[in-house]
């Protein structure tokens, strides 16, 4: 084995370290929780509604034109910006229909998308919680591997290139391609982890346009 690979096991040991947990100096409530943004389980409607008492309104999926709208506009398929045309054709048909209950049927369509991102949103965490567990044990295999790649130096095979077991290449070679694999999806944890954030304010900006019609 050549000083150069020695090398770079360490400095991979060294980067491993801080990519598999970038909080491991400061002390997480969840140590499987490795975002930036403070972990908050589960939301409360009282962060974004100020409307009228989602349970006096009773079950938004009884609901069936409320519950219709709140699937349909909670969903990130749909643009936000087309959300407050969607929100007016459904006041214009209840106009139409002359239903005194405007306030209680907007209220359903907020309960409704509520329930429906604050579900996905958990789905999301849930998946950024298994994400984290799953590097934390390949860092741990990396690691394993760099120590079998650094402790070859002073074996007596290493005195010789020729006497460097097949067995050891096959190491070197799985460790750069686990070490290549892991920080790609560091990388991608940082983006994954944007999302809770972005349902969010997806979910506070539909409470305000709500709001804004009762």
């Amino acid at each position: 084995m050549t000083d150069r690979t020695t090398r770079l096991a360490l400095i991979a040991l060294a980067g491993l370290s801080l990519l598999a947990g970038p909080a491991a100096a400061q002390p997480r409530p969840d140590p499987d929780w490795p975002c930036v943004q403070r972990k908050v389980p589960t939301l409360s409607p009282g962060t974004v509604w100020t409307g009228p008492d989602i349970e006096a309104a009773g079950p938004w999926g009884d609901d069936f034109e409320a519950a219709a709208l709140a699937q349909k506009i909670a969903s990130r398929r749909t643009d936000l910006k087309d959300v407050d045309g969607l929100l007016d054709a459904y006041l214009a048909k209840l106009d139409e229909a002359k239903d005194p209950d405007k306030a209680k049927h907007l209220t359903h369509v907020f309960a409704g998308v509520f329930e429906v991102v604050n579900n996905e949103r958990s789905r999301v965490m849930s998946g950024i919680t298994r994400y984290a567990q799953g590097q934390r044990r390949m860092a741990e295999r990396i690691r394993a591997e760099a120590d079998q790649i650094s402790q070859t130096k002073d074996a007596p095979s290493a005195q010789d290139a020729r006497d460097i077991p097949k067995d050891q290449s096959e190491i070197e070679t799985k460790f750069n391609w686990d070490r290549r694999i892991f920080q790609e999806r560091s990388q991608s944890l940082t983006y994954v982890c944007e999302v809770p954030t972005l349902l969010e304010q997806r979910l506070g900006e539909i409470a305000r346009k709500i709001q804004a019609r009762l």
